[in-house]
């Protein structure tokens, strides 16, 4: 296992007095214990390794950026990767961890579900939502020169529109969203532009429509792939067939959901699967 410590805590973690505090460095670690023997092997016992001297400490060439080949090579060599990359690089990351076949748990912006890109890998059952509430924004502990926003119990806190991509497995995916709406004209009215019906809320999903539904954003939380087929996704005032996935009606120039002229905003299409008898 291959660890880049975040950069505020590395005075913390700091082994040799006289390396060079900028530089980035590696931490190899072949094997982890219950060290603390409270009955679990769990990132307290990797903390507790980073800090035992007899595991190995490596300095990196050059600056520790994940497109170098030194940080490529690292990448090869790891099961699982977890971590908080750039956002401004997200999807060159996602690219990238895609591109080398690895398994991944990491956080990114939750409107990054609406990049063509990240999208489609969703589509691909490439990626999908970890087990944290796409609802809940994520706060991060961050050291004395960095901006918070809130204080608690001595703690400089920042929070992000986070939330947690990943190919690995969960049975949250596999949940059946519970439906219990039915489906009326006046209710969900069709889209200006699309032939398709407007859901508001991913609870308001009618579960006797046999059509295509424009849901919000937040249904990836709820998308389990044997109950639902995702169709594509609206989020554009440009139409891409590919992204989009429905045909567009041609008087119309804007290719957002639309409703009397206004837009509905962001929206997956989707269509509910025949349960299997």
């Amino acid at each position: 296992m291959c660890l880049e410590p975040k950069r505020e805590r590395e005075r913390e973690r700091e082994r040799d007095a006289g390396r060079d505090d900028k530089q980035p460095y590696k931490i190899e670690i072949t094997e982890v214990t219950d060290e603390n023997k409270d009955g679990a092997t769990d990132l307290a016992d990797v903390e507790f390794l980073i800090k035992n001297t007899k595991n190995i400490l490596t300095l990196l060439d050059g600056d520790g950026d994940f497109r170098s080949a030194e940080c490529i090579e690292l990448l090869k060599q790891t099961d699982i990767v977890v971590t908080n990359p750039p956002f401004s690089l997200f999807r060159e990351y996602v690219e990238q961890l895609i591109e080398y076949k690895k398994s991944f748990v990491i956080i990114g912006n939750k409107n990054a579900v609406t990049y063509k890109e990240i999208f489609g890998l969703f589509k691909k059952e490439e990626i999908w939502l970890g087990y944290r509430n796409i609802n809940d924004d994520m706060w991060f502990v961050v050291p004395e020169h960095y901006e918070c926003e809130k204080v608690v119990n001595g703690l400089r806190l920042k929070h992000i529109m986070g939330c947690w991509f990943t190919n690995l497995d969960t049975t949250k995916r596999h949940e059946k969203l519970t439906l219990y709406k039915n489906y009326t004209s006046e209710e969900y009215p069709y889209y200006d532009n699309y032939d398709a019906i407007n859901v508001d809320k991913v609870t308001d999903i009618p579960f006797d429509y046999g059509g295509v539904m424009g849901v919000p954003i937040t249904f990836l939380d709820k998308y389990n792939p044997d109950q639902f087929e995702i169709i594509g996704l609206a989020a554009s005032a440009g139409y891409n067939a590919e992204i989009v996935g429905l045909e567009k009606k041609s008087e119309y120039k804007d290719a957002r959901t639309l409703i009397n002229g206004k837009n509905t905003y962001a929206r997956i299409f989707v269509k509910l699967k025949e349960e299997k008898q």
